[in-house]
């Protein structure tokens, strides 16, 4: 489990993935302090303190943790370089699966290399392999099918220019500053990703600009929303860090334009939206606790189908509670609601225009060295739905359940 002081940083800095790869005065410090050896007691000078595990750029909200001290190695004069791999598979049972789905899937959910270069002018992050990417009330959709309907064998890359530890740009495949959830599954609490997730881009490819301000880190990048390949999307963030245990952001953007693209990776209705979240994070060993709200509104858009304007209200909570440094219990509670009706014409941004839905997860985790297991239970629930649009083969069932297990080795 890392110490609250660290936590805290890497949560303030987690809206702005900028912020996350600079090497902190905390951190050189650490460093600092660390070429002293203070005598020991029997006058004899104390070994050298390790040094302290470099700030790498992956995202990880915890319990998982990457191995913290990766590969490293150089090319010429350009390095150093680090890297890291997620080798892991999953199980997976539902009650009423979506039609087209199945009851049981037996998958790889990641076989990933991460190579990274994370300090000088010039850095950069590239992410490549196998990835699956399960979300609630969702269908699964296989790792291999996955990575053609979504962001290919590459799914994060991009090249950094850090004139300053304050000031940085980013392009490539980003990873959105939007929402309390990362994309892939060992980089969360939970297995699967929430609801809440559901109504929010994962990755898209743009720049980005990254200020930090004592303890504010501001950041801004205008993309291509949902993965669409049209770049009229502008988000900024702003993280703002109270103190060692709390941090609160405020995220908002939008497409500034109209976008055709209707695919699995860029939802129509969602790709012609506009996003604000609220997300408050409070770390203090042994509990990391992070409630959210989200507000999406979707216009009216004749040219699209959108014969009236649509919006989401959601707010969740995620919570992890450290028993031991080896086993964790994370846990997520949802509630989301949309507006409209089918008679208006409004778009489905959910299981039909008007409908609800609420979930419960609960993920303990256990994890020895590199090696993990967790197992996964939970329960979405939908109220006013559209016939057709929910669970079971007809699309008329109301709630789902699921357990997984997931299991495997972070490099």
């Amino acid at each position: 489990m890392q110490n609250a002081p660290l936590r805290a940083r890497k949560n303030a800095r987690r809206r702005a993935f900028g912020g996350r790869i600079l090497l902190t005065a905390a951190a050189i410090a650490g460093t600092t302090a660390g070429l002293a050896c203070p005598p020991a007691a029997d006058g004899q000078t104390a070994p050298a303190a390790p040094p302290p595990a470099p700030a790498l750029a992956t995202a990880m909200a915890g319990p998982l943790s990457l191995n913290p001290t990766p590969f490293k190695f150089g090319i010429g004069m350009f390095g150093p370089l680090y890297g890291t791999g997620v080798l892991t598979g999953l199980g997976l049972v539902q009650s009423h699966p979506i039609a087209g789905d199945r009851t049981g899937h037996f998958d790889i959910s990641n076989a990933q290399a991460i190579v990274q270069k994370i300090d000088g002018l010039l850095q950069f992050y590239a992410q490549a392999g196998l990835y699956s990417l399960p979300a609630l009330g969702a269908p699964y959709i296989r790792a291999s099918a996955a990575n053609t309907d979504f962001f290919g064998p590459m799914p994060e890359a991009y090249l950094k220019l850090a004139p300053t530890d304050k000031f940085s740009i980013a392009g490539g495949k980003l990873p959105t500053l939007i929402g309390a959830e990362y994309t892939f599954t060992f980089e969360n609490m939970n297995i699967e990703r929430g609801l809440l997730w559901n109504q929010e881009p994962a990755i898209s490819r743009g720049v980005q600009a990254n200020y930090t301000l004592g303890p504010l880190a501001l950041a801004a990048s205008f993309n291509d929303g949902f993965y669409s390949d049209r770049f009229n999307w502008l988000v900024g963030s702003a993280a703002w860090t109270i103190n060692g245990s709390n941090t609160l952001t405020v995220v908002g953007g939008g497409n500034l334009g109209r976008s055709t693209t209707a695919t699995i990776a860029t939802p129509l209705p969602q790709n012609n939206s506009a996003i604000v979240n609220l997300i408050y994070t409070y770390t203090a060993a042994p509990w990391t606790i992070t409630p959210y709200l989200q507000f999406t509104h979707v216009p009216k858009i004749a040219s699209l189908g959108f014969g009236a304007p649509a919006s989401t209200l959601g707010g969740a909570v995620l919570v992890d509670y450290a028993f031991t440094p080896r086993f964790n219990l994370a846990g997520r509670a949802e509630i989301i609601g949309t507006s409209g009706s089918v008679a208006d014409g409004a778009p489905n941004l959910l299981y039909g225009p008007g409908s609800r839905a609420w979930s419960l997860t609960a993920t303990p985790t256990w994890q020895y060295g590199r090696f993990f297991v967790r197992a996964e239970g939970s329960v979405v629930g939908a109220a006013h739905i559209t016939p057709g649009l929910a669970f079971g083969k007809s699309g008329n069932t109301t709630t789902q359940a699921r357990f997984l297990v997931e299991t495997g080795f972070l490099f």
